[in-house]
């Protein structure tokens, strides 16, 4: 069945009209503005930000090699999983599928709009069936979230599985890839002309180390991004927010130097952790963070709390039994890391 985003889209974001402030309206230079009822004093921030982010797009565009038309810009990644819920989904009717374990921000923002959310567990080795997951769809099922490298597992998705949910689920495909600059693979943007149904998202948060300015990327076709620019909040990236991203993006061999610190660390710490005294079984990573199976979780987890260390305790999680989320740091860290949990051995 082809995808069609008209039979998908919810019949009133359709058919809205979207809201124009006075930075849509008005497009290029002049000397006074009296247009916005902004403070006429402390330039520059007294002025409303781009609610477009031209500049930053073709920023990105140019690092991406995706043209700007492609590009939504979110307040996180979170903004555009809940804005794809939100246009697509009839709340109390229209579903979402994804898979568990992985990030939970899905099922937190389908809550949110009232609209189901099915998971499917993934095998044990946290890789994807597509006919497992094509089997939890049903006519109501409009979005598909799949998180590749995964959290909490760190691995890639099987590429040709999701080709298959791609190539077979008439609704919208989300791949999630926060994580893609620590993979050995390429990033699914490539395929963005071949599948009409593919949402891409990426970060800011995790490789390029910026976190905390909150910007989440949304690669998509151009009738898709428009559907998400006509419902965003008039001015959802503020301008220190886009300021810093075009320093930070202007950095990327720092970035790459980091990553390959982060990749080589991962590595390491693997290691340590497979020989003696530890033995544990750590899950492959694609990732900045190891799955790594301890045995008692909950101890081990505690015993670090109280040596100034804070890891993710994923025990409770499907298929994580036993099992904490370890984020890779600078080597000094780990260092310190692989110490206090040897003394926590004995």
């Amino acid at each position: 069945m082809a995808f069609k985003l008209k039979e998908i889209i919810r019949p009133n974001v359709a058919a809205m009209k979207p809201y124009s402030s006075a930075r849509n309206e008005f497009q290029g230079e002049a000397s006074i503005f009296l247009d916005a009822n902004e403070n006429p004093w402390n330039l520059p921030y007294n002025r409303y930000p781009d609610p477009l982010q031209r500049e930053l797009k073709e920023r990105i565009s140019t690092l991406k090699d995706i043209a700007p038309e492609h590009i939504f810009l979110g307040n996180g990644s979170d903004e555009p999983i809940d804005l794809l819920i939100r246009a697509f989904c009839e709340p109390g009717q229209d579903h979402i599928v994804t898979i568990t374990p992985s990030y939970g921000m899905y099922e937190v923002a389908a809550d949110t709009n009232n609209v189901k959310c099915v998971k499917v567990l993934l095998d044990n080795d946290f890789d994807l069936n597509a006919e497992a997951l094509l089997e939890a769809v049903d006519a109501q099922t409009k979005l598909v979230y799949l998180c590749s490298p995964n959290n909490p597992s760190g691995n890639l998705l099987n590429r040709e599985e999701i080709y298959k949910v791609l190539k077979y689920f008439p609704g919208i495909v989300v791949v999630d890839e926060a994580y893609i600059d620590f993979a050995s693979a390429p990033s699914f943007l490539t395929h963005l002309l071949s599948f009409p149904n593919l949402v891409v998202l990426q970060t800011l948060s995790k490789a390029w180390g910026a976190a905390a300015i909150r910007l989440g990327m949304a690669f998509a076709s151009e009738e898709i991004i428009g559907v998400l620019n006509k419902i965003k909040y008039p001015y959802n990236i503020n301008q220190l927010t886009q300021e810093y991203a075009l320093r930070v993006l202007s950095e990327a061999e720092q970035m790459q130097r980091q990553v390959k610190c982060i990749v080589e660390e991962r590595e390491r710490l693997a290691g340590l952790f497979r020989q003696p005294p530890f033995s544990y079984k750590v899950y492959p990573s694609e990732a900045n963070f190891l799955l790594v199976e301890v045995g008692d979780a909950d101890g081990m987890y505690s015993g670090l709390i109280r040596e100034g260390v804070v890891v993710r305790n994923r025990n409770r999680i499907a298929l994580c039994s036993g099992c904490l989320r370890i984020t890779i740091g600078t080597p000094e860290e780990n260092d310190r890391l692989i110490t206090k949990m040897k003394g926590l051995l004995r």
